[in-house]
């Protein structure tokens, strides 16, 4: 990307991005240059501390999550974007959570997969601001490359991180999901959110079931139970298994304790509405379903990446922790001889808890 833009006035072009983003759905957009280089070493530090698990996609693009520029040849500014994701009319998560016989999945993977829906929108913006400028040098992200997006979001004015490493808006709380457009624009940047609001509080360390926040701003991914539940892709450790409860994707803990979260909005998008019953599912239901099932039913969904032997697997964690019961043991025998040694293995680890 190599450019010149002399005769756009780039800060009337700035300020219509961000009406056009709004209109197109986003809450809100912001614009920050690439330099994160504080962020780079503790990212570094992370990775050095093997606190990034199995994720080797995070070692094996080593800086270019860090460095836009190396990424992207030519990329001088980033547009950052929001889009809240909670559904409104859901079933409360604390009742989901306090029904150990009910499926909690997390809140962003009740609807549609996002990825999909704010590729379109941010392909939507670019093509808007190629109407002004003519051909521009730009790329569209949404966790589909090494991008460190909660730092650049940040640096665009979008949020702090909290103690959780996760986005917080002041009006806005975290419900929220993240996108960018790399650019070559040499667009007025936004202020950095420099003011942290977490100040004591330490309601998401003291919450996470596997205390996979292992100290204000740094979390230990091994620990997480979106990792373990999502991420990983073997054998959960056991340590982990009576902590984890009926979480079968994800978990939200962190976030729905969070004070900020008052402020939170609900999401207005249709396709992130919730689609079969997700958020009120019986584990046993949810554990019946056949392979094609699982594939019919999580078409379209965020879900799908997992396959259908994690999600066995998960599912049958929070079998051997719901309460004992002739059908869930009858759920869980009718799995005892899958072919699957990995569902195999958590099938007799639940068994074992209701002996």
């Amino acid at each position: 990307m190599s450019h010149t833009y002399s005769n756009i006035d780039l800060h009337a072009l700035a300020h219509e991005i961000k009406r056009r983003g709004k209109a197109l759905g986003f809450q809100q957009i912001g614009i920050t240059k690439t330099v994160l280089d504080d962020d780079e070493a503790r990212f570094l530090s992370w990775l050095d501390s093997g606190r990034h698990g199995e994720m080797d996609y995070m070692k094996r693009h080593g800086v270019k999550r860090c460095r836009p520029e190396e990424l992207l040849p030519g990329t001088i500014r980033v547009i950052s974007a929001r889009m809240d994701y909670m559904p409104p009319d859901t079933v409360l998560p604390g009742k989901v959570l306090s029904h150990p016989e009910l499926a909690y999945v997390s809140r962003y993977a009740l609807g549609r997969d996002y990825h999909k829906l704010i590729r379109s929108r941010l392909q939507k913006l670019a093509n808007c601001i190629e109407a002004v400028t003519g051909k521009f040098g730009y790329r569209v992200f949404v966790d589909s490359a090494p991008v460190l997006e909660k730092a650049l979001a940040r640096n665009a004015g979008l949020g702090w991180l909290g103690k959780h490493t996760n986005l917080i808006h002041p009006k806005a709380g975290s419900w929220f999901f993240l996108g960018e457009l790399y650019t070559d624009l040499p667009l007025p940047a936004d202020a950095v959110f420099s003011t942290n609001h977490c100040g004591t509080c330490q309601a998401c360390i003291e919450v996470c079931p596997t205390k996979a926040i292992v100290a204000p701003y740094e979390l230990d991914a091994r620990r997480c139970i979106s990792y373990l539940t999502i991420e990983l892709r073997g054998s959960i450790p056991e340590e982990f298994r009576k902590p984890i409860g009926n979480r079968i994707y994800g978990c939200d803990d962190c976030q729905l304790v969070c004070p900020w979260n008052k402020y939170a909005q609900n999401t207005i998008e249709m396709d992130f509405l919730v689609r079969h019953g997700l958020d009120r599912a019986s584990l046993i239901e949810l554990f019946n379903w056949s392979e094609e099932e699982f594939n019919n039913k999580t078409e379209g969904s965020a879900i799908r990446r997992i396959g259908y032997e994690c999600w066995l697997r998960n599912i049958a964690v929070a079998l051997g922790n719901a309460p004992k019961s002739n059908a869930v043991i009858h759920a869980l025998m009718a799995k005892k001889e899958h072919p699957s040694e990995l569902v195999r293995e958590h099938v007799d680890w639940a068994l074992s808890q209701h002996k």
